[in-house]
């Protein structure tokens, strides 16, 4: 199952904390993770923050990059990234790299 990194930057203008509007689009974003893991079968594995640098980790497995796509396309997920410089990178964990050490020679 693909695992994506997204790791997104705000200003502190647009910082949850002290922006109403940002504040109300994240809070949109996170409530609809439970619909949203049944209708795209994603999984979040995690999400951390680095609050004094306005970053956010959010770690994602999901079935397909199709069907990563399509909850980016999600009007939540857009009224959050509108805001946002986002990174996506696909990334494989220990176990998977351990596999990949052992089938190369």
């Amino acid at each position: 199952m693909p695992t994506f990194l997204l790791i997104s930057r705000h200003t502190p203008e647009n910082c949850p904390m002290n922006n109403e509007k940002k504040r109300k689009a994240n809070l949109a974003y996170f409530a609809k993770w439970d619909a949203w893991s049944k209708k795209y079968k994603v999984k979040m594995v995690g999400a951390w923050s680095v609050s004094n640098e306005h970053v956010t980790f959010l770690v994602i497995e999901a079935p397909s990059l199709e069907a990563f796509q399509k909850l980016r396309m999600e009007p939540e997920a857009r009224a959050v990234a509108a805001t946002e410089t986002i990174e996506i990178k696909m990334v494989v964990n220990k176990e998977e790299i351990m596999k990949m050490l052992r089938q190369t020679k």
